[in-house]
Parts: structure tokens; C-alpha cells; sequence
């Protein structure tokens, strides 16, 4: 049997990229004005960790893995493809080096996010694992 790691990695980084992407119009449309930016990329943090769940959930039940670990490399490698994304074409379309964008954020909401990061790239092992044991 075929173990779909690169393909499953790719829908999850679409999939969440695609919500992401959405509220993040929505954010700096509407929610940063109201509130500032720390409060909106705080109150954007708990829909974006459901999207991340119900992404890695749908990619795990659809393409399964031949072993857990496998669940794993596929949050890593959408981790890459977001990483890449993040730091070619928002910051180029921003008009931003690394540097700038890395000293541009606010301490509180980047700690969130980089947690955030973290758990994008952890969940579909997460919520692999337990299908797995069931």
C-alpha cells in the first residue's frame, strides 16, 4: 500500500492556508482597526487552532498512514510549505525582509504564534495517533 506523506502534508497546508488566508483578510480588514494588532492575531489564534484540527483530522482519515510516524513528516513537511509561503511571497507582497518581519511582531502574539507553528505541525500525528489506538 502507497503512504500518501507528501500528498497528505500538501492538503493539510492547503487546507489550513486557505482558513488562514481567509481570516487573515478579515483580520486586517476589519478586526485590526477595532482592536490593534495584538488583540486581533490573539482572536484569530483559537479559530485558526480548529481549523488546524478538523484539517488534520480530514487528512488523517482520508489518506491513512502505513505507520504513525508518517503523520508526523506530513505536519512537517505542510510546516515547510507554510514557512515557505510565510517567509517568499506574504513578506514579498508586504515589501519586508525576514529580519523586518521577525522584529515587527509583537512579542505576546508572536509567542502564540510560534506555538501555533507548533502544534500545525504536531497535529496530524496527534490526532493520527489516536485513530491508530482506537
Amino acid at each position: 500500500m502507497y503512504d500518501f506523506i507528501v500528498i497528505r502534508g500538501a492538503v493539510y497546508f492547503s487546507l489550513v492556508f486557505a482558513v488562514g488566508f481567509i481570516l487573515g483578510v478579515i483580520r486586517v480588514t476589519w478586526i485590526v482597526p477595532q482592536f490593534g494588532e495584538r488583540a486581533a492575531e490573539l482572536m484569530e489564534a483559537p479559530l485558526m487552532l480548529a481549523a488546524i484540527y478538523v484539517a488534520a483530522r480530514f487528512v488523517t482519515r482520508r489518506f491513512r498512514a502505513l505507520r504513525v510516524m508518517d503523520y508526523l513528516y506530513s505536519g512537517l513537511i505542510a510546516l515547510l510549505l507554510l514557512l515557505t509561503v510565510e517567509f517568499s511571497v506574504v513578506l514579498g507582497l508586504r515589501g519586508l525582509s525576514i529580519r523586518e518581519y521577525l522584529e515587527a511582531r509583537d512579542p505576546v502574539a508572536g509567542a502564540v504564534y510560534v506555538m501555533m507553528l507548533i502544534i500545525f505541525a504536531v497535529m496530524p500525528w496527534l490526532v493520527g495517533n489516536r485513530h491508530t489506538a482506537a
